[in-house]
């Protein structure tokens, strides 16, 4: 069953070339614009929550490699903070 669109309404590009969309509930939109002139639009957040970036990855299995050859620091005498715990 097609979904039915809960408004519609006609708009049309400003000076700046941007449209403005009426009462939306998102804040950021991901953006397809298709040869034949329709535009479709995605609510997305601006951050995923809960994923760790590729760069932070990356990082982590450099450090992995590192630990695994024996390339790590001192250990770090945590004594003095005993108390707070």
């Amino acid at each position: 069953m097609p979904v039915l669109a809960v408004r519609s309404y006609d708009s049309k590009l400003d000076s700046k070339r941007r449209i403005t969309l009426r009462a939306t509930s998102y804040e950021y939109y991901h953006v397809e614009e298709y040869p034949d002139g329709r535009i479709m639009l995605e609510p997305r957040e601006l951050t995923k929550p809960f994923e760790v970036s590729q760069n932070t990855l990356a990082m982590m299995d450099e450090s992995m490699k590192n630990f695994k050859a024996g390339k790590v620091g001192e250990p770090i005498d945590f004594s003095a903070y005993k108390e707070l715990l």
